[in-house]
């Protein structure tokens, strides 16, 4: 009976690895991330540089140059990695600077009085200005504009200062159970979502399509007569979870090979990994991280979310295994699919969710229901939500549920791999429930 068993998986696996769609497929999505993640190479080597200055030469003809330099190179600070500037004051006759245009990627703005509107200034460049180059500018002039109105005003710059500078916000909570790191908890929720939440949706979602796939191709061939005259429909059963099971696993795993291979590539470049912005914006996350006690939560926990999520992989397997006996083509699993798709949408938005709910009994209640609590018990016990206690009863109870998914999802199994009508399907499938 193993025999046959791991026969029949290993079958099963050389099948999908075997195809030329699973081929392919990873090829261009192996081509996609290392594009992906040396994108900055790929333009350069075409003709583009990330390095490329864009020369701003500014004709001050009201002394608004200090001002205008500074609120420039503050806002090019604050959008970090999205253009490279050097602002200059030039004293050179327009016309001359005009003539550089079309030799350098530069920019010419010539900023003058009006006494309609205080300021005014005009743009001259060789290409279109893009719309962040725009705004940029745009914002400048602003800025310069009111400090200039406030000048005229005649306040002192004490009062000038007072008036521009930001307003001061301390923050004082007053419920004194809550958690300190809560606000960064919060800031994590959002990163926990997609570290855990959409990588296994989508990996489940192909699970119960080639699930359906394959056996319906089975039945459709009247291959399934012939394998079931070999083996006992309980094997089959097993060898179609067991082996899409593995190889959804293999696909997560070539995919994380994918990215590790971009980065490795990213590196023989000669280019850094990650940029210094990047890099600090990492440092920060990690620091929250092990502040808000998220870290020590996940190193506790690590162990039995892995065995949740395996559970809820065969779970999802087990009933799409059952649904494509009852159908007769991929149409009609597609339909009947459908509710199985719901309950894993509803299991995504209540995560998406579930830190607003901050000890809604509603989201713990949830976080029990196998199926969807994969998707919920994970986010919400490193929100700090549940304790490591009731994520162990989580996982207690879906594999409970995926031992009475088997055990009676196999007498369906059993009538409906070898049936070829739907009529009075759903009679004999609550009949076969009931039979040993």
């Amino acid at each position: 009976m193993k025999a046959k068993l791991r026969f029949l998986i290993g079958q099963s696996l050389k099948k999908k690895l075997n195809t030329k769609w699973f081929k392919i497929a990873n090829i261009l999505i192996f081509i996609l991330i290392i594009g992906v993640l040396n994108m900055d190479r790929l333009i350069s080597f075409f003709g583009g540089d990330f390095e490329d200055v864009t020369k701003v030469y500014v004709l001050d003809e009201i002394n608004a140059y200090p001002l205008f330099e500074a609120n420039f190179n503050s806002l090019i600070t604050s959008l970090e990695d999205l253009g490279n500037y050097e602002i200059e004051k030039s004293n050179e006759p327009l016309e001359t600077l005009k003539d550089k245009l079309e030799d350098e990627e530069s920019i010419i703005i010539n900023i003058k009085s009006s006494q309609d509107n205080y300021i005014e200034a005009e743009t001259f460049s060789f290409e279109p200005i893009s719309m962040i180059t725009e705004q940029i500018i745009q914002n400048s002039l602003n800025n310069v504009k009111s400090s200039f109105v406030l000048q005229n005003s005649n306040m002192t710059e004490e009062e000038i200062s007072s008036l521009t500078s930001n307003v001061s916000i301390k923050k004082t909570v007053t419920n004194p159970e809550l958690d300190e790191n809560a606000e960064g908890k919060d800031i994590l929720s959002s990163g926990l979502i997609i570290i855990f939440i959409i990588p296994f949706f989508i990996l489940i979602t192909m699970l119960t399509q080639m699930i359906g796939a394959e056996i319906n191709d089975e039945k459709s061939t009247r291959g399934m007569e012939i394998i079931i005259s070999n083996v006992s429909p309980k094997i089959h059963f097993l060898s179609k979870i067991i082996s899409s099971t593995l190889f959804v696993l293999v696909q997560a795993g070539l995919l994380l090979l994918d990215i590790m291979v971009g980065f490795l590539v990213r590196k023989l470049l000669g280019t850094s990994l990650v940029s210094s912005d990047v890099t600090g914006v990492i440092g920060d996350t990690l620091k929250m991280v092990k502040d808000t006690g998220v870290l020590d939560l996940l190193l506790k926990g690590l162990p039995i979310i892995i065995i949740l999520f395996l559970l809820s992989f065969l779970a999802y397997a087990i009933v799409a295994g059952v649904l494509a006996s009852m159908t007769t083509n991929i149409e009609d699993y597609q339909q009947l699919q459908t509710p199985l798709m719901i309950i894993l949408m509803v299991g995504y938005y209540i995560a998406i969710m579930a830190s607003a709910f901050e000890g809604s009994v509603f989201v713990k209640i949830v976080a029990y229901i196998p199926m969807i609590s994969f998707l919920v018990a994970p986010v919400i016990y490193l929100l700090g939500q549940i304790t490591l206690g009731e994520l162990i009863l989580s996982t207690i109870i879906c594999g409970i549920v995926v031992y009475i998914f088997f055990y009676y999802g196999l007498r369906i199994y059993k009538v409906g791999i070898l049936n070829y009508s739907s009529q009075n399907l759903w009679k004999k499938i609550f009949k076969s429930v009931k039979e040993k």
